[in-house]
């Protein structure tokens, strides 16, 4: 969908994550079909673990408002992410509990408010035999919820993923790249529909 801008997001930022491969097989994919990708790395946001008493004392950290800026920025989330003891990660939960924590400032809305009614595309990967599937569900139900994401129904996870990509990065089975453009263009139709609207 030309004209839509797509924040890419990983979960992991480790080297060699399997979901910021698949984030890239994403991203490629967007970009065919016209959309514009802006990834951002949630770890580069430099968040400290959510506590109330340090947000007393110093204040919501800038990285939030990074994260907030960028998701103005957008018209549209993609998200992969692995599991963690089968729930979406760390590195996401604590990201938007922070985003959460802004308050409407300097003509730019709330945390929550920039969430709001933002599609939401997701992926996971993992080497498990579920490919971090559970983690999607609470994923959904967390940023759907609180958040008022707009999660598009199509979603993908990708099982053995220490075996799905070839030596540039590409997934080697066209069945499981057609899941993931599945997603993507379903997140680029309901974006499109909703910046047109």
């Amino acid at each position: 969908m030309s004209g839509v801008r797509v924040l890419l997001l990983s979960g992991s930022e480790r080297q060699g994550s399997f979901n910021k491969k698949l984030a890239a097989v994403a991203a490629e994919a967007a970009r065919r079909a016209g959309a514009e990708v802006a990834p951002l790395d949630l770890r580069a946001l430099a968040l400290p673990l959510y506590d109330g008493d340090l947000e007393k004392a110093q204040g919501v950290p800038a990285g939030a408002r990074a994260l907030r800026d960028a998701l103005l920025a957008s018209d549209a989330v993609l998200l992969s992410t692995p599991e963690y003891n089968g729930f979406p990660t760390p590195l996401v939960i604590n990201s938007f509990d922070w985003l959460s924590r802004l308050q409407p400032e300097d003509g730019k809305p709330s945390g929550l408010g920039t969430t709001a009614n933002k599609p939401l595309g997701m992926l996971a990967a993992s080497p498990g035999l579920l490919g971090g599937l559970r983690s999607l569900n609470y994923t959904k139900q967390f940023l759907s919820m609180t958040f008022a994401m707009l999660a598009v129904p199509q979603q993908f996870a990708l099982a053995r993923a220490n075996e799905a990509f070839d030596e540039h990065g590409a997934l080697k089975d066209a069945k499981q790249q057609a899941a993931v453009e599945n997603v993507v263009n379903a997140l680029l139709r309901v974006a499109g529909a909703l910046k047109t609207a």
